[in-house]
């Protein structure tokens, strides 16, 4: 049977930052890349070649001069964007492959290529804001996947579901007050970049589309599933999106060096099932998973796996650990954010 599962990687990718010490190095991709030739996964996915993105379709999100601020670092040895942003001679040239492989991969969902894919991606995306770099990133390539999918193929509404450890700034300022897009976000709060709030839930007629669960440290699988199922899944009901993105950063894995969760690879399973489900019922099975954080490199791998193993239907759950994982008790933020979101989702 074909794989239904889309994979988007490119050796350039790992060019960005290359001979730069960074936590967000080029060995993140290198061990998923890896990882994809072992015999578990070798054969498994359909590989999409990915484009660069043209100036044109970057300024869906961001701002002329800001484009042309990082066009500008193209070949040069070293910029500094932002005290966490740098750039080495390709990254300009990474980044915007970065969007376009996004950009390919909703291409071949929609085209019947494939169901559903990750982008296998960097420079991650969910920090870049309009006019500037923020925490590692260049560009949005979450909302420019969100703004292309609906320009180009039609979608009226979008969900995105980000589960990196850092609050996406960027994306929920750049649907603040788009009522079509729904950003639904579990990160540890208050931690970087500061954003995030319960009170944070879009403005105007798009109150509500924003959903921030801002959870302390400690939190791990089960929470997860349970914070999912308890809020995301009455709130999709009423919302009903056509595609589904998840803004995929593995820094809450449970020895992540930049955070203080426990989710484990089997959460990431879970976690992705779930949205699967949410996919299946409103959104045709339309899911594009794309890489943001994640920064111990066993973990980041192991994860990796689990999500592409849920993708393709291969699952490294066993039977009932997804129940398990969403019942028992409900972790107290759930009753916060159902308080604070309920006037805008009755069904809450």
């Amino acid at each position: 049977m074909p794989s239904k599962t889309g994979i988007v990687r490119h050796d350039l990718y790992k060019e960005h930052l290359v001979g730069f010490p960074h936590v967000e190095s080029p060995q993140r991709l290198e061990v998923i890349y890896n990882m994809l030739d072992d015999a578990d996964m070798e054969g498994q996915f359909v590989s999409i070649s990915p484009r660069p993105a043209t100036h044109e379709e970057l300024s869906l999100v961001h701002s002329h001069a800001y484009i042309e601020r990082v066009a500008g670092t193209d070949g040069k040895a070293h910029v500094s964007l932002d005290p966490d942003t740098q750039t080495t001679p390709l990254s300009y040239q990474a980044a915007i492959l970065a969007v376009g492989g996004l950009f390919s991969l909703v291409d071949k969902i929609f085209d019947g290529t494939v169901e559903n894919g990750f982008a296998l991606v960097r420079p991650p995306g969910h920090h870049a804001e309009k006019d500037r770099a923020m925490g590692f990133c260049l560009f949005n390539n979450v909302a420019l996947g969100a703004r292309y999918a609906m320009n180009n193929h039609g979608v009226q509404k979008v969900l995105i579901v980000d589960w990196d450890l850092h609050h996406g700034n960027a994306t929920q300022r750049t649907f603040y007050k788009d009522p079509d897009v729904l950003y639904f976000s579990t990160h540890q709060y208050p931690h970087y970049p500061g954003t995030g709030s319960l009170e944070q839930v879009g403005h105007g007629d798009a109150m509500g589309s924003i959903v921030n669960v801002p959870l302390s440290p400690g939190y791990g699988d089960s929470d997860f599933c349970k914070i999912f199922k308890q809020i995301l899944y009455p709130i999709v009901s009423a919302f009903k999106p056509e595609f589904i993105f998840i803004s995929a950063g593995f820094d809450t894995y449970v020895d992540d060096p930049l955070g203080g969760m426990y989710v484990t690879p089997k959460g990431y399973a879970a976690m992705t099932r779930q949205i699967m489900d949410l996919a299946e019922r409103y959104a045709s099975g339309r899911v594009a998973v794309t890489l943001e954080g994640g920064y111990n490199l066993t973990g980041l791998r192991e994860s990796a796996r689990a999500v592409l193993k849920e993708l393709v239907g291969d699952s490294i759950l066993t039977v009932g650990e997804l129940e398990a994982f969403e019942k028992g008790a409900v972790p107290p933020v759930v009753d916060k954010v159902i308080q604070v979101q309920r006037p805008y989702w009755p069904s809450l």
